[in-house]
C-alpha cells in the first residue's frame, strides 16, 4: 500500500455515481498546508473548473475534493450552484473554510450531478478523516481509465516523500496540465516556491503526454504541501518532483483508450525548445504514425511526413534531418527490406522510440503518446451508451 505523506488524510466512497466503484474522494491536508494549481484553457470548462479557479485565487489551499463519472460541464448556473453546494458541504462537514478547498469532477459532459445521492455522500463524510491509502484514492478518481495511476519519491536528503495520483486516458492533448492529477507532499514550501517548481515542473511532463490531440473540459492538476517533513532543498524536491509527474505521464500514454504501446518521441538539435516540442508533438498526433507503431511497421515516410507539415519553420531542411526508430537511423541512411523486417520486432515492444534530430540547433524536447487502435475507436464510439 502507498500511503499519503505525513499531514494528509482521504476519505473514499462510493455515493452512486459510478454503479459499483469509488466515485468519491475528499483530501485534506493540515493547518498550514500550501496549495497551487493549474485547469484548462478550454472555453467549455466546467463549473468544478471555473468554481476552483475563484477559490484558488485566494491562497488557502489545502484540500481537495473530486467527484468521478460526471464532469458537470456545460450545466450552466444549475451546475455552478450545485458545485457551490458540494464544497460548502464538504467544507461543513470538515469544519474548514470552502476556500480551503478546490473541486475536481471528469466524466460525461452535459449531465447535473445527481445532487440526492451526493448530498447523502457528503452526509456521511467523518468530520476527522482518517485514510492514508494513496492507492484508494488513486481508484476513487479513475472513469474508463483501466488501471489506477500513482507514482511516488523521496526528496533526497530529507524525509520527505512526494505521491501523486492522476486519472486520465483519452480526450487528452496538453493545454495546461491534461487530465486529473492530485499530487502531495510533506515538504515544507512557500506558496509561491511551490507555484513556481510546480508549474515548471508540469510544462516538461504533464503538457507533453497526449492520446488523440483533444483538450479535456475538465483538466485539473493540484499540488499540496503539508510541511510536515521540514524543510527540503529546492533542487532536491524539484527532481524528485519530476520523477513524479514523469512516471504519471508515461503511465497515461501507457493507458491511452485502446493503446498497447507507449511512443515517446525524441527531437534534438532543434532551433530552440518551442520548434522541439512542435516537431514532436506533430510526430505523436499524426493518426499514420500512430497506426504504424501500432502495426508495427516502421514507416518512416510517415515520420518525415509530420516533420515536414510543420512549415512554419523555413530552417527545418530535408537535408539535414536525421530519424531514427530506436537507435536505429533509418533516414537519411535508409535500411533494405531485411533491415526493415528486423526493425519491426522492436516496433513490437511496448514502448517504441521515435527520435528526429533537425540540426538547426542545440535545443531538444520529448513527448508522450500511444499507438492509435481499434480499441480506442470502440471505446469512444459506445462511451455514453
Amino acid at each position: 500500500m502507498t500511503t499519503l505523506p505525513a499531514g494528509f488524510a482521504a476519505h473514499t466512497a462510493n455515493i452512486g455515481i459510478k454503479d459499483d466503484s469509488l466515485d468519491f474522494v475528499v483530501v485534506l491536508g493540515s493547518s498550514g498546508t500550501q496549495g497551487a494549481a493549474m485547469f484548462t484553457k478550454s472555453r467549455f470548462a466546467g463549473a468544478s473548473v471555473v468554481l476552483s479557479r475563484e477559490l484558488v485565487a485566494a491562497g488557502r489551499t489545502r484540500g481537495v475534493v473530486v467527484l468521478s463519472k460526471n464532469s458537470n460541464v456545460a450545466t450552466g448556473e444549475e451546475g455552478m450552484c450545485n458545485a457551490k453546494e458540494l464544497i460548502g458541504g464538504v467544507a461543513a462537514r470538515l469544519g474548514c473554510e470552502t476556500d480551503e478547498l478546490v473541486i475536481a469532477s471528469t466524466g460525461v459532459i452535459g449531465r447535473q450531478y445527481p445532487m440526492d445521492r451526493i448530498r447523502r455522500g457528503v452526509e456521511s463524510l467523518p468530520s476527522s478523516l482518517q485514510g492514508t491509502d494513496a492507492d484508494l484514492v488513486a481508484r476513487a478518481i479513475m472513469t474508463t481509465d483501466t488501471r489506477p495511476k500513482i507514482a511516488e519519491a523521496s526528496v533526497r536528503g530529507s524525509s520527505a516523500r512526494i505521491v501523486g495520483v492522476a486519472k486520465g486516458v483519452g480526450m487528452i492533448e496538453p493545454d495546461m496540465a491534461t487530465h486529473i492529477s492530485l499530487v502531495f507532499t510533506d515538504a515544507a514550501l512557500s506558496r509561491g516556491e511551490l507555484e513556481t517548481v510546480f508549474r515548471n515542473t508540469v510544462e516538461r511532463t504533464f503538457n507533453r503526454v497526449s492520446i488523440d490531440t483533444d483538450t479535456s473540459t475538465s483538466d485539473t492538476t493540484v499540488c499540496l504541501a503539508s510541511g510536515a517533513a521540514g524543510a527540503v532543498d529546492r533542487s532536491a524536491f524539484a527532481d524528485a518532483l519530476h520523477d513524479v509527474l514523469l512516471a504519471l505521464t508515461k503511465q497515461i500514454a501507457r493507458d491511452g483508450e485502446g493503446a498497447e504501446r507507449i511512443i515517446e518521441v525524441r527531437v534534438d538539435r532543434a532551433r530552440d525548445e518551442e520548434q522541439a516540442v512542435t516537431v514532436a508533438r506533430s510526430i505523436v498526433n499524426s493518426p499514420l504514425v500512430k497506426t504504424a507503431v501500432h502495426g508495427a511497421d516502421p514507416n518512416w515516410g510517415r515520420v518525415a511526413m509530420a516533420v515536414g507539415k510543420c512549415s512554419q519553420y523555413t530552417d527545418i531542411r530535408e537535408e539535414r534531418v536525421v530519424i531514427r526508430f530506436g537507435a536505429q537511423e533509418v533516414f537519411p541512411s535508409q535500411l533494405d527490406d531485411a533491415g526493415l523486417a528486423r526493425l519491426s520486432s522492436y516496433m513490437r515492444s511496448e514502448e517504441v522510440l521515435i527520435h528526429v534530430s533537425l540540426n538547426t540547433g542545440d535545443a531538444q524536447a520529448t513527448v508522450w503518446g500511444c499507438d492509435l487502435s481499434a480499441g480506442y475507436v470502440r471505446i469512444n464510439a459506445d462511451y455514453t451508451t
